[in-house]
């Protein structure tokens, strides 16, 4: 049985109304450019932005990130390389790391968090034993931000033999619930 349907980005709409329902960053995008807010950062960050706005409450911005703007690794990267503070998971890095464990080597949570909490202090050779040291410990919890792979790995766990159309008329009917309305069958 439906429950209510999805309501459509209006400006009329409450911060509160907005938090109930799933949307996609580009559907909100284009909502804070219309409603005159910026509209950048990461899904979580936008979705509170909006949410202050149609509420009428200022919204403080995050502080920016330490060493933003530092240099980032790029040429001839070895083990003994410093990753400087602020240092993103770019492509030179992922190179590097695909060499030594492998191509089918991928920024994780974990791997992201260690370049997130990096102070200038650590080498790649650090972080190569951080990703060494976090595998293999069966699957790690998705953050909140990625619900629909939360969702696929539930559906799958759920519905072994599952196909993908089964999983995106799952998901389809998921994201058309409010979060009060999800789970209740």
């Amino acid at each position: 049985m439906p429950g209510t349907p999805r309501p459509p980005l209006t400006p009329e709409m409450g911060g509160a109304e907005l938090l109930r329902w799933y949307w996609l960053k580009d559907e909100l995008s284009a909502f804070a450019r219309a409603l005159g807010i910026r509209s950048t950062g990461g899904k979580e960050l936008l979705t509170r932005r909006i949410a202050a706005a149609l509420d009428g409450q200022p919204f403080a911005e995050p502080a920016a990130r330490l060493g933003g703007g530092s240099a980032q690794l790029s040429g001839a990267l070895t083990a003994a390389t410093p990753i400087p503070r602020g240092q993103r998971c770019s492509q030179p890095v992922r190179a590097w790391f695909a060499e030594q464990v492998g191509a089918p080597f991928r920024f994780d949570g974990a791997m992201r968090a260690f370049f997130a909490e990096t102070d200038g202090t650590q080498t790649l050779r650090d972080a190569l034993a951080h990703y060494r040291a976090t595998r293999g410990q069966g699957p790690q919890e998705i953050d909140a931000q990625f619900e629909y792979n939360r969702f696929t790995r539930g559906w799958h766990e759920s519905h072994p033999g599952g196909s993908r159309e089964e999983l995106l008329r799952a998901w389809q009917a998921y994201r058309g619930q409010s979060v009060d309305e999800r789970g209740r069958a």
